[in-house]
């Protein structure tokens, strides 16, 4: 049984009183998230991913479709209990430390106060801010903020684990020292739905993705195979490509296209590429280098994107 599971999700708003007017902002929307992966949400600004995650933890509801997790019908309190939720642009009050602030939420929770001290303590701990316990939140840099929205959505012990936007505003070494935290929370079984617009961040740590784009999910898969391409090779000659050569490539079943003296080629099968080094070999055309070309996550993403714009 799938931990996240949504069929046919739609949520639509309404405005005006006399002329009413619709936006579909999630059409449909069906995926499963499974027990302990790393999920990652796609798409551009205005696809819908944010209003996902709130139809998920029950802060707006979906006008149709149904959903369940850890299965739980939306709304139920288990949910909430067994959840943590950070939101993107998060605040709190200014005038707590980072350790009131934990404190603060972890009553909030329904954490007993005798534990609740050292669990705040090893949280700000767990995400970098152990020598910020005391300070006011005023003088955090966003950055520092976000940890703090991360230690938060740990206090409960999640099962599950809503992240929205959790990188942002944070420097290179910070987001590294975030993805070792999912990683290992992870690790020890939490399943972790993640939205970003990161998409290098996300293609470094999630298990699988889901590409939405204007409400609607375009795809789903794992990395590997989001971004899977055919056998694309770039082979970089000591001299320009002649059109006898590319002519004699091309017999040979692959597509091939030149640069000057790049040779770009779509291989049907490995064994393709072995003939074609010897038809360079045989003319004493000496490949400076060879490289295996692999889409990116934000390639794959972009081609996706644009194909539902033509």
């Amino acid at each position: 049984m799938p931990v996240v599971d949504t069929q046919q999700l739609t949520k639509t708003y309404r405005s005006g009183v006399f002329r009413r007017t619709e936006v579909t902002a999630l059409r449909e929307a069906s995926l499963s998230v499974n027990s302990g992966e790393i999920f990652g949400l796609l798409g551009p600004n205005g696809a819908g991913k944010t209003t996902f995650i709130k139809i998920l933890l029950s802060i707006t509801f979906p006008s149709s479709g149904s959903a369940t997790i850890l299965n739980e019908e939306l709304g139920s309190i288990a949910i909430r209990r067994k959840s943590g939720y950070l939101p993107e642009n998060h605040r709190y009050p200014s005038f707590l430390s980072g350790l009131e602030t934990l404190l603060m939420f972890g009553r909030i929770h329904g954490l007993e106060s005798r534990t609740l001290h050292d669990k705040a303590l090893s949280l700000l701990q767990l995400v970098g801010l152990k020598d910020w316990t005391q300070v006011k939140i005023k003088k955090y840099s966003k950055g520092m903020l976000q940890r703090l929205g991360l230690a938060q959505a740990l206090l409960n012990d999640p099962e599950i684990l809503f992240l929205d936007e959790p990188t942002d505003g944070v420097d290179p070494v910070g987001r590294k020292e975030i993805r070792d935290v999912l990683r290992e929370l992870r690790n020890r079984g939490t399943t972790i739905f993640l939205n970003s617009h990161i998409l290098s961040e996300v293609e470094m740590i999630s298990d699988r993705v889901a590409i939405l784009n204007k409400g609607q999910v375009l795809k789903v898969g794992s990395v590997e195979e989001i971004t899977k391409k055919q056998d694309e090779y770039e082979f970089q000659l000591d001299q320009d490509v002649s059109d006898e050569l590319l002519t004699q490539i091309r017999a040979l079943g692959s597509s091939a296209h030149r640069e000057g003296k790049l040779l770009r080629i779509i291989a049907q099968q490995k064994e393709d590429v072995n003939r074609i080094v010897d038809v360079l070999r045989s003319k004493n055309i000496l490949i400076e280098s060879m490289v295996h070309r692999k889409s990116t996550l934000e390639e794959s993403f972009i081609e996706l994107i644009q194909s539902e714009k033509s």
